[in-house]
């Protein structure tokens, strides 16, 4: 664990610093990895105020300058606190905490969270040019704070009390690429004696992000139309279950390397999770554990490939195919899970 990078933040007061080893936290559908972690503590002013941390999913539908009257623009799906000071959580030492406690120093407290399989991962939509705040979707945050009582709903928590960091939970691709899909269609046209047949195929159903997805058309016109256009498009469907009304599609890419690059200014368009302002993807396909409530996952992601042919008088012949776009699990991870064939 040498040369590991460390995240920190300290409380405004400076009497908390919270560690984390890694940001990321992958969920393989049945399992989650563990979140280790240290707070360092300096008790000058504590009072009899205790030293908890907290882990917290939560669906933000509303940007902080619209928390106002009173209105609360976020819905916690998950929530865990431990007190770790005066001592009660006293986890198994890991690797991790080892590392960060020798980064601490004196006077620092470990901990552990396991991570339920059942949350959903973190999502972000991309805001509209204009918006301003955190942007919508699904986020994980790790807090320790002062407080008098662990759950008391009326105790006020004051900023400079509390250090928090946003970790991210991701899923990488299965190791298992699974037979590529296969759309037909044939339609039959007014004053057409014969149809015209669409085949539409892909190589394999999972492609990794920011790879070439070859697309296989194959076009049969018996027809006395003519085709005059071929459209391919990846769209992608954003279904916000916590609020049934909330799904919708955008298209999101016109060509068949669907990137965020070529997709700045789509509003709505779901995005993986982010860690304060950096650049990211678009988000990863969601995998779901067979069994798991769909309420619960806050923002469900999928994708498909469109291919449209418009058809001189007739209208439109459209298939469309099942695709997964995900990440490789990056080479040199060290969990305990198998990499998956990394694509060259």
């Amino acid at each position: 664990m040498t040369n590991r990078s460390v995240f920190k933040k300290t409380s405004g007061n400076g009497g908390l610093t919270l560690y984390l080893g890694k940001r990321d936290y992958v969920d393989d559908v049945n399992d989650v990895e563990k979140l280790d972690g240290v707070v360092k503590l300096d008790p000058t002013d504590f009072g009899d105020r205790k030293v908890f941390v907290q882990l917290a999913c939560a669906f933000r539908y509303g940007s902080d300058d619209l928390d106002v009257m009173g209105l609360c623009f976020r819905k916690d799906i998950w929530i865990q606190q431990l007190q770790i000071f005066p001592d009660d959580h006293k986890p198994a030492l890991g690797e991790m905490h080892d590392t960060l406690l020798k980064k601490a120093g004196d006077d620092a407290r470990p901990f552990t969270f396991e991570i339920p399989n059942n949350l959903p991962c973190s999502v972000s939509l991309q805001p509209g040019p204009d918006d301003k705040g955190k942007a919508c979707g699904v986020d994980f945050e790790v807090k320790t704070y002062l407080a008098h009582e662990k759950c008391d709903p009326d105790e006020k928590i004051v900023k400079k009390d509390t250090a928090r960091l946003i970790i991210r939970k991701i899923q990488y691709a299965p190791s298992q690429v699974g037979a590529g899909p296969k759309a037909e269609i044939c339609k039959s046209f007014m004053m057409s004696d014969k149809p015209v047949h669409l085949e539409v195929s892909m190589e394999k159903d999972l492609y990794f992000h920011g790879e070439a997805i070859p697309i296989k058309v194959k076009i049969n016109n018996e027809s006395n139309k003519t085709v005059k256009k071929i459209q391919v498009s990846v769209d992608q469907t954003t279904d916000i279950v916590l609020y049934s009304a909330d799904k919708y599609t955008k298209c999101s890419a016109l060509s068949i390397v669907p990137l965020l690059a070529d997709n700045k200014e789509k509003r709505g368009l779901a995005l993986d999770g982010r860690l304060k302002d950096e650049d990211t993807n678009l988000a990863s396909t969601t995998m779901l554990r067979p069994g798991v409530e769909k309420e619960v996952l806050g923002i469900l992601v999928s994708y498909k490939v469109k291919v449209n042919l418009m058809v001189a008088g007739g209208g439109d012949v459209t298939a469309e195919l099942p695709l997964m776009l995900m990440h490789p699990k990056p080479q040199g991870d060290v969990s305990r899970r198998d990499p998956p064939p990394r694509h060259k």
